[in-house]
Order: structure tokens, then sequence, then C-alpha cells
């Protein structure tokens, strides 16, 4: 063993190959990225690690290598779980020989994310066992746990922390490579009664989950990272909870006549007889948890069935913030008011943090989507027109001056979203924007959908050639695999032609003239048709000689910020003014400045 001081999300990564793990894939998203990134990156050499187009192929994929008796691990964020359901919610009834682990990262706040789903109530949902880690060092060795447990008793299990766990850092006691789990796949036996789902199979597997899950309750009850803090104590107050949640209410607890601590580690199946031994003796309980009250409803339920006269108080109750992410300050006054007290070691005592500065959200200086967003609205200008969006970086096309992101609901939804306001609206120049990672994701199957079904429809592929907002992960049309290996690109425009569009033109959006000539002129023909705006995201690429302006030039009409809205420009006694740490050389700025006060970039552009 030797010390790592690790981020969550790599001691998830390092806990995966500690136990084995053959096989690793998924797909980019915040806050669960780094887990797959970190293993890629400390590969023993025996893992095969790849970002799957998709949360539904990632699954899949571990899925067969589970069948073949493999150790798997598949990444995700939450709402990626919901793209990977499909798959997931026949696999339980399958069962898998080898273990394997679905990492699911939720995201409460939400920081970075759309929902504030909770796995956990997927888990129940799905049928499927729940391990929610409190700290990175528990992370660590759950995740090995994890695996054991999902071998032994043949089923996948969730594997969910959050982003407080995923980002979060410590000192952890970290395996040594002679002590990692030495794991053999048996491979693939042949046996249709087992691996080929039919309706006789799942009514008769459906019984055994059942069955299994009322068993594993009282086996998770014994489970050690199920806690009851101290095991009799004679305080007649109790708090219940999970996750982050647990550290921030062990360090708000009052010096003297501390309640007694249920801390769930496996909220499903819920660990039934321990909460019994914690209810017994109490009068009331606290529910401390994010996001859903899933242990507030188990323990209503445990005192209706064994006729506990125990008060169950959190999030339905109003004293737990039904929604967001619980803090240090949120916990320790919730922890206050239940016990009664003031003397609270730490967040009732914390001063108050500084506001932190507004920094809201922006497309970075030089990122070709706002050229790609300017170029649509130039050409389109006076026309009824309709933008959706989707996610990813140009999500943040819908703020001002651009405003050209008019819905945005989940990924690839863009693309049918515009097909469904066509259809009411047939006047309405329709307009769907997808990136490159998302086209391959999930808007092929849009695309296919509104030329199959006589759509009008302009597609915008904004192709930057990387995955951008999770972090530049590669994708099929970068031409390189997360192995290393440098593949065949995967062409958006073949695709889209093989589709059966016939109008399909690629144009660099930093060719201002050339971009809004090209929208102007496919926008008007029927059907579905596609402009690739394609330029490299200013991320991965050298920056360009940068812009500057020429003051005696300028006359202060503040069109480029006006218009534009990129963070690098700035106004100045009466003149624009570029910050040039900041420019990248894009020269949009300068093709719309009236009287070329603007000049300087692009040039020596790779």
């Amino acid at each position: 063993m030797h010390k790592e001081f690790l981020m969550g999300n790599e001691a998830i990564a390092l806990g995966a190959i500690a136990a084995g793990v053959d096989l690793v894939a998924g797909y980019p998203g915040t806050p669960s990225t780094e887990v797959l990134e970190t293993v890629a990156k400390r590969n023993p050499g025996n893992i095969y690690v790849e970002w799957s187009v998709n949360e539904k192929a990632g699954m899949e994929v571990a899925a067969g290598a589970a069948y073949a008796g493999a150790r798997a691990l598949v990444t995700m964020k939450q709402v990626g779980l919901n793209v990977a359901s499909d798959p997931l919610m026949s696999l339980e009834y399958i069962g898998v020989k080898g273990g394997m682990v679905i990492m699911v990262a939720d995201d409460p706040g939400p920081i970075s994310s759309q929902t504030e789903q909770d796995t956990r109530t997927f888990g129940m949902f799905s049928k499927v066992p729940v391990f929610d880690p409190s700290s990175v060092a528990e992370a660590y060795e759950m995740i090995q746990e994890a695996f054991d447990f999902s071998e032994k008793w043949g089923t996948p299990v969730f594997f969910r922390a959050t982003t407080r766990i995923d980002h979060g850092y410590e000192a952890i006691d970290v395996k040594d490579p002679e002590e990692y789990t030495v794991h053999r796949a048996e491979g693939f036996v042949k046996d249709s009664s087992r691996w080929v789902i039919f309706p006789r199979l799942s009514v008769k597997n459906h019984a055994l989950i059942e069955k299994r899950n009322a068993s594993l309750s009282g086996v998770l009850s014994g489970y050690a990272r199920n806690q009851l803090i101290p095991e009799n104590g004679a305080s007649r107050l109790g708090i219940a909870t999970q996750g982050i949640s647990f550290q921030y209410t062990l360090d708000s607890l009052p010096e003297e006549s501390a309640p007694r601590i249920l801390r769930v580690a496996t909220p499903f199946p819920f660990p039934e007889k321990l909460a019994v031994d914690f209810l017994t003796g109490l009068d009331e309980v606290l529910c401390i948890e994010e996001l859903d009250p899933v242990i507030e409803r188990a323990l209503i339920s445990v005192c209706g069935k064994y006729h506990l006269p125990v008060r169950i108080l959190g999030k339905l109750t109003g004293h737990i913030a039904p929604s967001g992410e619980n803090t240090m300050r949120s916990v320790g006054e919730a922890v206050q008011a239940f016990c009664g007290s003031s003397a609270l070691r730490t967040p009732a005592a914390l001063p108050d943090t500084p506001p932190l500065p507004v920094r809201p959200p922006v497309l970075c200086a030089g990122c070709p989507h706002r050229a790609s967003f300017y170029a649509v609205k130039q050409a389109m200008k006076g026309k009824k027109t309709i933008y959706c969006g989707d996610i990813g970086c140009y999500t943040l096309g819908n703020a001002m001056p651009l405003d050209m992101c008019d819905t945005c609901l989940c990924m690839g939804a863009g693309v049918t979203i515009a097909q469904g306001v066509g259809r009411i609206e047939p006047d309405t120049a329709c307009f769907a924007f997808i990136g490159d990672s998302t086209f391959f994701a999930s808007g092929i199957t849009g695309v296919v959908n509104a030329f199959y079904n006589q759509a009008d429809l302009t597609v915008v592929v904004l192709d930057n050639s990387t995955t951008a907002m999770t972090g530049h992960q590669p994708h099929p049309g970068t031409g390189r695999t997360m192995m290393g290996e440098i593949v065949e690109k995967v062409s958006i425009e073949k695709v889209l032609r093989a589709v059966g569009l016939t109008t399909v033109e690629t144009v660099d959006p930093l060719d201002l003239a050339q971009a809004v000539e090209t929208v102007r002129r496919v926008s008007v023909e029927k059907g579905v048709k596609a402009v690739i705006f394609k330029s490299p995201c200013i991320a991965v690429i050298r920056p360009k000689d940068r812009s500057h302006v020429l003051p005696e030039k300028c006359i202060g009409c503040r069109k480029c910020i006006r218009e534009l809205g990129c963070p690098a420009i700035g106004f100045t006694d009466g003149k624009a003014v570029i910050d040039g740490t900041l420019c990248t050389g894009c020269t949009l700025c300068e093709q719309i400045c009236p009287t070329g006060a603007i000049c300087g970039g692009g040039k020596n552009a790779e």
C-alpha cells in the first residue's frame, strides 16, 4: 500500500483497477468523466477502455463483457442513465456472470446538469442494488466491494457517487500493483435459457429478483459500511443520513448528547434489520440526504411494519430542503434545530464567506460556435425562425447578444423538436443546432426520423472536432480512440448523405461572408438539409496572431460588443479594446467592424 492524494473519480478508477476490472466503457459527462480517463491513464496494460458513442452503447458493451465472465465498469452521469435505461431494465432480469458496476455520478444542485434526479430511486425502480459512498477513501474501497458483490449475486450494481465525492480530494491508502485482484474471465458459455430474454424467462426471473432482494436486505444489514453510531446510546433522538451528508452530519454534531446516527451505504435493498435496531428506543429521527427522500420513506415504512412509535422528519415534513445540494451550513443548521443545541462544532459558527464574483456562462473568446450562430442570425434576418439547441457548449448560444437557442431539452432532441414545431407552424424556418459528438451520440436517429417523415428543416452541425464541454474527449469523428489507436474518421457528411440528404454543405464559420451565403442558399431548399460548420475548438489548437484595435479608426459604435458578446472585447474611453490574453485571432470581430478598426488576427493559423 502507498499514499496518494486523489480526486474522488481518480480513487474510484484506481479502486476498479485494484478490483481486477477487465473492461471500462462510458460516455463523458460531468461529474463522472475523470473515472474512465483515469483508468485509461493508469491502465496496467490489460484493461480495454472506450468512450462509447452514448451511454446505451456503453451499457451494452459492458454487459457483453460481463456475460463472458469479465469484470466490467460503465460510467455516466445521472442524465446519461436515462439513455442507458433500456438495456439496464432488461439486464437486471437476465443478470451477469462477471462483476458489473454501473458508476453513475449524481449532481445535486444541479451544478452542471439538466436535472437533479436520484440514482437511488432509479435503483428501486430497476431493482438494481445501490452502493452510496460517503468519502473519497470509502469510494476507493467500496467499488472493490461492489465488484465482489455483483459477481457473487449475479447482478449489475449501481455505484452512486455525487459531485462532492467525485470532485473532492483526500489522501488515501492505495494498493500496489502486486496487491491487485487477478481476475480471469471464463468466456461466454452458450445457454439460450439464460441469455435470451423472453416473457417466460422474465416472469420467472422477476420472481427470483424479488426474493433475492428481500434476502439482500438482511445481508446488507450486516454490511460494515451501513453504520449505527453509537450502537447503544442514551439519546432518544436519531439522525439517518448517507453520502457526503454523513460527513457534514458528523462535523455538525453537538459536543454533548449527540443523537444516534444511522449511516445508509446501501439504500437499495434497504438494510431493514439495522434500521429496526436504530429506531428502537427513539422518539424522533431526522433524515438528511440528497436528493430524494429515499431513507425517509424507507424508515416510515419500517416504523409502520414493526409498529414503532417514532416520528420521522426530513424532506417530506419540510425539515430538510426538498431539492438542491446539502452544504455544511444547511446540514449544521438542520442538526442544530433538531438537537436544540447551539454548541455545534462547525458550520453555525463559520464566518460568512465573501460573495463570489458573478460569472455568467459564456462561449469562450474565439469559439467557432459564436461565428456559426452569428452567420445563421445574419442570414435569417427578418424571417420567422426557431433555433432548437442541444446539449453542449453551444447551449450557451442562448446568451445575449447572440440569443440563438430557443429550446434545449436533452441530447439529440433539437433535431426532433424542430420537426414537431415545423409540423404545427409550417411557415417557420426551423433550425436544429447539434455538436459533432452529440450527433454521434443521439442525433443520427433524429435526422433519420426527419428524412423518413419528410420534415422541412435545416440541421446545423457545429463540428469543433472534440467533445468540448466535458474535457475534449475523442469521438468517432476525431480519428482516435481512448486506447490511443489512430482509426478512420467517421464522416458526418457521409453519414448524412447515406441517410438520404442531398444537400449537405461544409463551411468554415470564421469565413463570415461564405458562411452567411451558404446558410441563405441552403435554408430555402425544401426538405431536410444540412450545413456543417467545421472549425476546431480553440482549446485544442494553437492561438493565431491576436487582433487589436486601431484607436484612430474606432468610432465607438460598439457593434463588435453589441452583436458578438466576445469576452475578449471591452470598451474604454469611448473606444473598443481587445484583451490580448483572451483573444485567439479568430478575426470575426474584424469582419464585422464597419470602419476596419480591428485588424492583425488570423495569421499563422494551424
